[in-house]
């Protein structure tokens, strides 16, 4: 579902953050690890069609993000770490747009806010929210449709007990319905027995770890030691 080849990215003045980065992920839930650094931020951006590639090609389900655009992104959901919205509009009209976007009724939309707590606020301006609450604007976006590919940064920070539950049981959704599903966190423990693969970034390559271990503390092991950059 999601092919990255010869994948080269950097910015100004910085050291290449990917240099020839490859790989293909298919249906299930894969989890990007890594120290704070290393590079998983920006392929996920890279992967949600936000950064273009200097070089080599990003595609989901076989369209190039940059040369088929619609077709690649129609069936996309991206949550980033900082949640970037236009400040003017309400937290409404986003949703709203989203619900057009993607053709599902507006009502998917009222629901989506319900469940992100956010119905009792919806006029309000995204300029007026705290970073919590946009957080949760975010995820509310993403819940709309029926995404096959999903790539969330943190997705679980910041977040109360009532909304983390939520975010799960949307992922479980997804995986059941023969999604892709990318997770960037540091919050291990609640996505390792559900993982089908996991991916590390280092040197500005890629590298996946498939199929995982079958016992519960080596799976753990394994990603400790990615999420630390010691693998």
């Amino acid at each position: 579902m999601i092919r990255l080849t010869d994948v080269h990215f950097g910015y100004r003045k910085i050291e290449p953050v990917l240099q020839g980065a490859q790989c293909e992920i298919s249906s299930g839930l894969t989890l990007l690890l890594g120290p704070n650094g290393a590079g998983k931020s920006t392929l996920l951006k890279i992967i949600a069609g936000i950064e273009r590639p200097e070089q080599g090609t990003a595609a989901l389900e076989g369209f190039d993000l940059w040369k088929d655009e619609v077709q690649a992104r129609k069936n996309l959901a991206y949550v980033s770490e900082q949640p970037d919205l236009t400040p003017y509009a309400t937290i409404r009209d986003v949703i709203n747009l989203v619900c057009r976007l993607r053709g599902v009724p507006l009502d998917q939309g009222t629901e989506a806010l319900e469940k992100a707590g956010l119905s009792m606020i919806s006029r309000r301006s995204i300029r007026e929210l705290s970073m919590g609450q946009r957080r949760r604007a975010v995820l509310a976006a993403a819940w709309i449709g029926d995404p096959r590919v999903a790539v969330l940064d943190e997705p679980l920070e910041a977040m109360d007990r009532l909304i983390r539950s939520e975010i799960l049981a949307w992922i479980n959704r997804l995986l059941s319905r023969g999604a892709a599903v990318v997770v960037a966190t540091h919050d291990i423990e609640p996505f390792v027995e559900s993982s089908t693969r996991a991916l590390s970034v280092r040197g500005g390559l890629c590298r996946i770890f498939e199929p995982l271990p079958s016992d519960y503390g080596s799976r753990m092991k394994l990603f400790e030691g990615l999420s630390r950059g010691i693998l």
